[in-house]
């Protein structure tokens, strides 16, 4: 809405300052100051609400040091993430831009999810919440939306590169030329990028074109299935990442700050041109939502570190999960995935290896046996006798690396 006013302040009055607001870093910077402003002053306001409503956690006695003291802590504090997400991005961002739609509409729809299930257990004193399945279902939903909007939406295309005989006969004749003459024009396409390989673009249309070229008219069918696929996985592996004080928040603020870089770096044309990477247009506006989202982050980290005076509860890990998901879908770089949310993956990973192995030993042997003290993996750890804090900053310097691993992918092929 800001944007739009000084918008119109520059171009009817010539407004001073008010050019400021078409530039994405001062935007992107205006967002994350604001984002981090609301979440720690009003953070604050909320968890007391929260405590006066008794939206306190009922902790299991799972034997872990320290884990009965939590109870009473008060949960659903991930409507502190999303509200001091969507209050710069409604103020900073351009709302017609589809990037920017498709994320509120995330946001809007997984944190809806978390909520009922997170009244649920509260309220109507269902341990479970709700139910496995209505949430695979809501997840898969969104999946869908995503899937349908990314692939039809006219506004969602990319630019290649001219074929490099072409590039160089261009260059010859003009040295100085512009960077977005060597690009083709905008084409709606199926291609995504695929770390640590030359050419690194792969083209979704092709897991059928290879049966018949007229296949193709399909490809949506695959790429939806794709979009379902991550979204589900990045939003559990966050639900269960969020399990000890300040490791799903942190974790999620690094994958997403990495994800920030993507997005801007793919949405410029001389950065594009000069490492050699897709551009995609109007890509830029997910920068200011990544700046408000990490501000977020980071202020409900001001009252989520040990001891935590809040939970984010699956009103916060499921929002954040989806939302990464979309983010890596939009930038095209989904197949990072692995390494980026390397910590989703391995707490993931830990839940499936035990209850896998333990029903297998099971029915083999009459007695399950498990491969880790405890799932996900930070309770193995817990369980160990590390302090949870350390857990967490470990987890953290883990996911520093793995970032970095990422962005080096921009260059090592």
């Amino acid at each position: 809405m800001l944007y739009y006013l000084f918008e119109y302040l520059e171009q009817q009055f010539q407004f001073p300052g008010a050019s400021l607001f078409g530039y994405i870093t001062f935007r992107a910077a205006f967002a994350i100051i604001l984002s981090l402003l609301i979440s720690t002053i009003y953070g604050k306001r909320i968890i007391r609400f929260l405590l006066k409503k008794q939206m306190g956690e009922t902790i299991r006695d799972l034997g872990l040091e320290g884990q009965q003291e939590k109870a009473g802590t008060p949960t659903m504090g991930g409507v502190i993430i999303i509200l001091a997400t969507l209050v710069p991005v409604l103020l900073l961002a351009k709302l017609d831009n589809i990037y920017i739609i498709l994320l509120i509409v995330t946001t809007l729809w997984m944190g809806t999810i978390g909520f009922v299930d997170d009244y649920l257990k509260k309220f109507k004193n269902d341990k479970e919440g709700l139910k496995g399945k209505f949430k695979i279902l809501g997840q898969v939903g969104l999946g869908l939306i995503v899937g349908l909007t990314l692939f039809f939406n006219q506004d969602v295309t990319i630019k290649e590169k001219l074929p490099v005989a072409k590039q160089q006969e261009l260059l010859a004749e003009n040295p100085n030329i512009s960077h977005s003459k060597l690009f083709q024009e905008e084409v709606k396409s199926t291609k995504t990028t695929i770390p640590f390989v030359k050419d690194n673009e792969f083209d979704y249309a092709s897991l059928i074109t290879w049966i018949n070229p007229s296949l193709r008219k399909y490809a949506w069918i695959i790429f939806i299935l794709i979009a379902i696929i991550i979204v589900t996985a990045v939003s559990n592996g966050a639900n269960l990442t969020d399990g000890i004080d300040g490791l799903a928040a942190g974790t999620s603020a690094i994958v997403v700050l990495t994800l920030g870089i993507f997005a801007w770096v793919s949405s410029n044309i001389i950065f594009s041109d000069y490492l050699n990477i897709m551009y995609i247009p109007r890509v830029e506006e997910i920068t200011i939502y990544i700046a408000a989202f990490v501000g977020a982050l980071i202020g409900f980290l001001w009252y989520n570190t040990y001891p935590a005076q809040v939970f984010m509860g699956d009103t916060g890990s499921l929002t954040i999960g989806g939302i990464i998901a979309v983010i890596a879908i939009a930038v095209r770089k989904e197949w990072l995935i692995p390494v980026l949310c390397g910590i989703f993956v391995a707490e993931n990973l830990s839940v499936v290896m035990q209850v896998s192995w333990f029903k297998y030993t099971k029915r083999k042997y009459g007695e399950g046996k498990r491969i880790f003290k405890m799932s996900p993996l930070h309770h193995h750890y817990q369980k160990l006798g590390y302090h949870e804090s350390k857990i967490v900053t470990r987890f953290w310097i883990i996911g520093i690396l793995l970032a970095i691993i990422s962005l080096v992918t921009l260059k090592i092929r």
